[in-house]
């Protein structure tokens, strides 16, 4: 991401010493999850640290979590997961996938807003967790003159542990301002038209460029506790909505695809079935022995995409008899996301900038 050199001015009628003022513009802020700056134990224990103490995630009161937390998870985990991580790392990059992939998304929606609006936007992505930090570009795009800011946490399906958790880092963020700008947050877009048409495009390259046409599609998302869904979270219920019009556009059966969900945590019951065992079933039991996995949960591959899908879960299905097991990978940069990323932006820009 380029350095923004903001354009300033002197207002009208000003003393001579006030401080000049940047051009004003509309913020773009894009927002993923988050990533450690480095595999290594302590980056993985800062990283973890950060993400396993936000209560949007574990809601669990503190004083029984933060114990457990930071002297039995945070002493182990960062083993287990710095080696997952590592098995994805772009050495040459010094970082993972998922930063790599936000940064180029971003700078294509730059060009496509720009193309669109002009000199009139600034485009960021910040992270959740880690680096860059939501704080530190808001600060940024204050200081570049945004009067506006349109915060896109990049999760079609709206979940409490990541829509909205994001959604906090913001507010907080805008706490710290002196002039705060006005704010609007991108809502769910798990049925846009674009978005879904992207999906079954990827699906329609992938099965088009295979010898064997899979048996089933497996429809995987993240998982949440099922006590969430009764609590009134709307995820469960987008994420079906996406597979049903990802379905529909195939022009698809509903025995030729299945939801799941995948990285389940702690000890109470998540929604099912879970991915891992899900692959496994349909091998053993039904004789399933070619699939296909896709995530639309995840707008650019990550851990759980690149190790666990792709390592854990294509493992579970070759012990259970599976054979030919294809991994869809995330929309990412594709163009047609691209252009569905870009798409929702403008809608919620209405009135902003035309």
């Amino acid at each position: 991401m380029r350095d923004f050199v903001p354009h300033t001015s002197q207002p009208a009628h000003a003393p001579g010493n006030h401080p000049a003022i940047a051009e004003e513009k509309v913020g773009i802020l894009l927002a993923n999850l988050g990533t450690p700056d480095g595999y290594d134990y302590w980056s993985m224990r800062r990283y973890l640290g950060e993400f396993l103490s936000d209560q949007r995630v574990i809601d669990y009161p503190r004083w029984k979590w933060q114990p457990l937390l930071q002297l039995i998870i945070l002493s182990k985990r960062p083993f287990t997961s710095g080696a997952a991580y590592k098995s994805i790392w772009d050495e040459e990059r010094g970082e993972s996938p998922l930063m790599t992939i936000t940064r180029r998304q971003s700078a294509k929606i730059a060009k496509a807003m720009s193309e669109r609006f002009g000199d009139r936007v600034m485009v960021d992505f910040c992270m959740r967790y880690g680096n860059p930090s939501t704080a530190s570009r808001v600060d940024r795009m204050v200081e570049n003159g945004c009067r506006k800011i349109l915060f896109f946490p990049l999760y079609p399906q709206y979940a409490g542990a990541t829509t909205a958790t994001a959604n906090d880092a913001f507010f907080r963020a805008l706490m710290t301002q002196k002039w705060q700008p006005a704010a609007r947050t991108v809502p769910a877009y798990c049925d846009s038209p674009a978005y879904i048409e992207a999906l079954a495009q990827s699906v329609e390259r992938a099965y088009g460029a295979l010898d064997t046409r899979p048996d089933l599609l497996v429809v995987s998302y993240h998982g949440m506790p099922q006590r969430y869904l009764m609590q009134g979270d709307p995820y469960h219920c987008q994420c079906r909505k996406t597979t049903r019009l990802l379905m529909e556009r195939l022009g698809w059966e509903p025995t030729q695809l299945t939801t799941t969900v995948q990285s389940v945590f702690g000890p109470e019951e998540w929604l099912r079935p879970y991915t891992v065992e899900e692959v496994a079933r349909v091998a053993r039991d039904e004789g399933k022995r070619n699939i296909a996995v896709i995530a639309p949960a995840f707008a650019a591959d990550c851990i759980e995409t690149l190790e666990e899908i792709r390592e854990e879960i294509r493992e579970s299905f070759e012990q259970a008899g599976g054979e030919n097991f294809t991994y869809i990978p995330c929309l990412n940069d594709d163009d047609a996301h691209i252009e569905a990323l870009s798409g929702v932006i403008a809608e919620n820009l209405r009135g902003w900038v035309e």
